[in-house]
């Protein structure tokens, strides 16, 4: 599902950096779910979470009520008054759960690069997106669906066998996210989410933009940064080949994995 700030294109990147020893994997910012839903389902304990509500409610929707969810979306109308009609709907208090993740999912398929606000004029038939629905509800059947602010998620499932994975919004990008919270995602929840790392007694692995806030935010003993690039989305569409710098930020040696499997000896 796109989502703003997906991790579509990084994803391989992303898990071939995952540490070895945790039996426990939380996603601490959720969003479309590219890293879980790429991630193998190995005999670990799963935690989604979002602190947008409507995308936690959603996320629940497809584990538990996948037909009740198709049912509701099998006779939506591609068209802007419709759109229009639905972001409004949105508001209202007096739905049920399955409803407002319809009303959502149809938002996030029909919006301008999901950005939810404008209608995108692209044609969009939802009966392809049943498959995929119930295919999802299939790898959500045993993950924990959590709608909590970050640092009281990452207290609660802290062990020193937990994982947490965190795409935090992007320094300087917070607007671009939508009901993140009531203030929205601030330069203080950057410093926030930092402290709250770096006191655990797990492992992390964090996405983030590269620039010279983040890298002095993480400049501490114990921390390590890998530089990576990806596809730039909006600027190929001018520039061929344009990459945008991100930077993979970790307690630990995100190449273990890499140096463990070079050490397999094949006979």
């Amino acid at each position: 599902m796109s989502w703003i700030g997906g991790k579509k294109l990084l994803r391989d990147a992303v898990l071939c950096r995952f540490p070895l020893d945790y039996d426990r994997f939380i996603e601490v910012f959720g969003g479309g779910g590219w890293v879980l839903f790429h991630k193998p389902p190995w005999n670990d304990f799963e935690v989604y979470n979002d602190f947008n509500v409507l995308l936690s409610n959603l996320f629940r929707c497809v584990r538990d009520k996948p037909d009740l969810l198709i049912t509701a979306l099998e006779y939506v109308l591609n068209s802007r008054a419709d759109f229009d009609y639905v972001r409004l709907a949105l508001r209202q208090k007096h739905t049920t759960d399955v409803q407002r993740a319809a009303w959502f999912y149809q938002i996030i398929r029909q919006s301008y690069a999901s950005g939810l606000s404008s209608f995108a004029s692209q044609p969009h038939d939802m009966w392809d997106d049943f498959p995929i629905i119930r295919q999802a509800s299939r790898r959500l059947k045993d993950v924990v669906v959590e709608n909590q602010d970050f640092e009281k998620l990452i207290r609660h499932y802290d062990r020193e066998t937990a994982f947490f994975y965190c795409d935090p919004p992007y320094h300087a990008t917070e607007g671009y996210y939508k009901n993140v919270g009531e203030d929205g995602f601030r330069k203080k929840d950057h410093y926030r989410l930092r402290d709250a790392l770096l006191g655990i007694e797990g492992k992390f692995l964090l996405s983030y933009n590269d620039d010279p806030f983040v890298r002095s935010l993480y400049d501490y003993p114990g921390i390590t940064l890998q530089e990576v690039t990806r596809p730039n989305s909006i600027k190929l569409r001018y520039e061929n080949g344009a990459q945008f710098p991100e930077l993979l930020i970790a307690n630990y040696d995100m190449d273990e994995r890499r140096k463990a499997t070079s050490q397999i000896t094949l006979f």
